[in-house]
């Protein structure tokens, strides 16, 4: 059992970005770190939202810079074809962002997608659709983040037209109007920071005012929890310490 939950340990430790560790950002939660954006100006947080973590089954978070992948619908004929596969063209240490048409139903993401991305050193895949083969990623400690998960994989619906393309994910059924979640943006080799509680993507530019604030405001809510847990109201704490 002990070697099991240090095996367990060491694997989790190894599904974190090598270089996530030289970037501050990996000190702080997605939560924090979607604080800080909304501060700096984002409309969104930098929230890629109704993405949830199904695999592994035990606490992971990924701190990483993105690959991207966009998928069309097959009857798509005037988008690019790819030359070789996209997961055989991931650079190591990065996580695979994938972009589905949002009306696919199918999985964009199996098992042998994960063999093959872990052989090439990706840290994890997020992805605006679908994933299948949950009990694969799972024995193979991969955190997948998806929106959900399928049992029919890519042909006949969807094809991957491009990688390391800008993509614009979409929120799903986020409607129209000025009150509408807006969409956001990933640009190769953009920061992403997965856990629990779900995807943000830092602009490269943003990374050090990011960090700025969201230390700043990692110590304001340790003194509010102290606070709080001493008794004292949340609103009163808020006040001296949010100033609000």
């Amino acid at each position: 059992m002990i070697a099991r939950t240090r095996l367990l340990a060491i694997s989790r430790a190894m599904s974190t970005s090598t270089r996530s560790s030289t970037c501050p950002l990996s000190q702080f939660s997605a939560c924090e770190i979607s604080d800080a954006l909304i501060k700096l100006g984002s409309p969104n947080g930098g929230h890629i939202p109704d993405v949830h973590m199904l695999s592994p089954t035990s606490q992971v978070k990924i701190c990483a810079p993105a690959y991207t992948v966009q998928m069309v619908l097959t009857s798509d004929k005037s988008a690019p074809k790819l030359s070789s596969h996209f997961v055989d063209t991931v650079t190591p240490g990065s996580v695979v962002v994938v972009d589905a048409p949002p009306q696919a139903k199918n999985a964009v993401w199996g098992g042998l997608m994960t063999a093959g991305a872990q052989a090439r050193g990706a840290v994890g895949v997020i992805i605006s659709g679908r994933c299948r083969d949950l009990a694969e990623h799972r024995a193979a400690d991969f955190p997948v983040f998806a929106r959900g998960h399928s049992t029919v994989g890519q042909s006949p619906f969807v094809r991957p037209s491009g990688v390391n393309v800008t993509l614009t994910i979409h929120p799903e059924d986020a409607g129209d109007g000025p009150d509408a979640f807006a969409p956001v943006t990933v640009t190769p080799g953009d920061w992403i920071v997965a856990d629990e509680d779900g995807v943000v993507c830092v602009p490269v530019d943003m990374v050090d005012k990011v960090v700025e604030l969201a230390k700043k405001g990692q110590e304001i809510d340790a003194k509010c929890m102290a606070d709080i847990k001493a008794g004292k109201g949340i609103q009163a704490s808020f006040k001296e310490h949010r100033g609000k």
